[in-house]
């Protein structure tokens, strides 16, 4: 009765296990979840208090399909202040959160059995995304050992005459890494040269802990001219539920996104982007206030991790992640089972179920021998949820 496209499609593995963390802590469980990938700051008063302007003022109804006139002003002012990248109105498509703005590059770019170059680990919904349209993720390996920075030997090597997209995400989600300046710039001098496009995931861009942000689109106006910059209210300002997500990029593209919005959604919701003009055009101190906590919490979780048998992690350089390496207990048994971890997915029940604390299996980042833990929450919680897995990885 499903459409075919759904056989192969994998609903979200990170918002199932926030899921399943709140249904047992509705039953009285006592879980501790390191799966949301949203902080746990409340949206700043200055930006709530601009939505309830908004309301006040009676801005309760449709508006243009791609968001109003001054958030895409407010947008182009961002790029230009954060990135040195001039955009105008015309470049700029807001949407219902960044996702959403993913999806529309996707119906608006790719034909059916398109290549898209996906370094690996990978966000989970960048290759469901492509495969929900008929194009082919194609995995493109970055190694631990580098802080899985950005190989461009490996993205020139897997690139086919059908390749038509390189997905370019940092800070990354899930390993947290930052690509260095040289590697990107190496993958713009690629894109130009075989002439393919670039999306450039941002959306982490605040939460930058060593270097600094650098967008692929300012390497020149070769590489800018085919490179879709996309990023978000949702982590910065902590704006997650009140989804705007906005893109600047070539201006036919940017046209046939919104074209597709049109189909779709229509406009995202008009007080929140009253919220987002007020969050990009206002002070921007809470912005650093947050990044620096995440910074404090990045080290405590870290360090924690390290100290847990079998399992070791990077730093992560950026956003609120931290991607560990469990393959050292894998083949441990699990007491009163008879059973042997045997993957990602394994650890992730073992700790819920011997620990009750939840965490997302790397299977579905492309990488099975790891767990994600996002660090957005308190460093109490992160201290509990650490001693917690401790005393459970003794017990194997």
């Amino acid at each position: 009765m499903l459409a075919d496209r759904l056989k192969t499609l994998a609903p979200s593995s990170t918002l199932a296990v926030q899921a399943k963390a709140k249904e047992l802590r509705a039953k009285g469980i006592d879980v501790i979840s390191f799966g949301a990938g949203e902080p746990d700051f409340d949206t700043p008063a200055r930006i709530k208090d601009a939505a309830l302007r908004a309301m006040q003022k009676g801005y309760t109804k449709y508006t243009e399909v791609g968001g109003i006139p001054e958030l895409k002003q407010a947008v182009c002012a961002k790029f230009k202040r954060d990135n040195g990248l001039d955009y105008e109105p015309a470049d700029v498509v807001v949407s219902v959160g960044a996702k959403h703005t993913l999806y529309n590059l996707a119906v608006a770019l790719l034909n059916p059995g398109d290549e898209v170059l996906v370094p690996s680990p990978y966000w989970v919904s960048y290759p469901e995304q492509v495969r929900l349209v008929g194009g082919v993720p194609v995995a493109v390996t970055t190694q631990e050992s580098t802080g899985f920075d950005l190989d461009p030997a490996e993205l020139r090597a897997a690139v086919t005459p059908r390749t038509k997209l390189v997905v370019v995400n940092s800070p990354g989600n899930p390993t947290g890494a930052v690509f260095s300046a040289e590697a990107l710039r190496e993958v713009a001098s690629l894109a130009v040269e075989r002439n393919l496009f670039v999306v450039s995931d941002e959306c982490y861009e605040a939460l930058t802990f060593e270097g600094r942000h650098v967008s692929i689109a300012s390497f020149g106006p070769e590489i800018k001219a085919r490179t879709l910059v996309v990023n978000t209210c949702s982590k910065a300002y902590a704006m997650t539920g009140w989804r705007i997500g906005y893109a600047a990029g070539p201006r036919a593209l940017i046209k046939a996104m919104t074209d597709v919005q049109s189909q779709v959604t229509s406009n995202p919701a008009s007080i929140a982007q009253w919220a987002a003009v007020e969050a990009l055009s206002g002070p921007q101190d809470e912005v650093a206030k947050m990044a620096g906590e995440f910074d404090r919490r990045r080290r405590l979780i870290i360090d924690g991790l390290n100290a847990l048998p079998g399992v070791s992690c990077v730093m992560p350089k950026g956003a609120f992640y931290a991607f560990a390496n469990v393959s050292g207990l894998f083949g441990k048994s699990v007491p009163g089972s008879g059973q042997a971890l045997k993957g990602s997915l394994d650890v992730a029940a073992f700790l819920l179920e011997h620990a009750k604390v939840a965490v997302v299996p790397g299977l579905d980042f492309g990488s099975d021998a790891h767990m994600r833990l996002s660090y957005a929450t308190s460093a109490e919680l992160i201290q509990e949820g650490l001693e917690r897995m401790g005393a459970a990885i003794r017990m194997l």
